[in-house]
């Protein structure tokens, strides 16, 4: 049985897409990473759809900007980030640790 997750915390819709829309770039990143991948399809695929994910992000900002929403509540976005798994997510963009020979 898996545990129970923390419910989401309480967020505006473009804020709900903010939050999606960083998360699919995030993982694209990390299939693009090149000390992570060991195929160069799978990076192409990922850098194609990059594209769009990144348009989503940037229109999803432009929405709370225009709807008046012109502060970033960072404590909220982080722990709805925490939530949907964004730290493990994020480390695969990183350059792994060396390995030891």
């Amino acid at each position: 049985m898996l545990p129970e997750l923390p419910p989401l915390p309480a967020l505006t819709r473009a804020e709900g897409e903010v939050v999606d829309a960083y998360l699919a770039v995030l993982d694209l990143l990390g299939r693009i990473n090149p000390a992570r991948t060991e195929h160069t399809y799978g990076g192409l695929r990922a850098a194609q759809a990059l594209v769009a994910r990144a348009t989503d992000l940037r229109d999803a900002l432009a929405l709370m900007h225009q709807r008046g929403e012109s502060e970033v509540h960072a404590p909220t976005l982080a722990r709805a980030l925490r939530v949907l798994d964004g730290e493990r997510r994020a480390a695969r963009v990183a350059v792994p640790p060396p390995t030891e020979p």
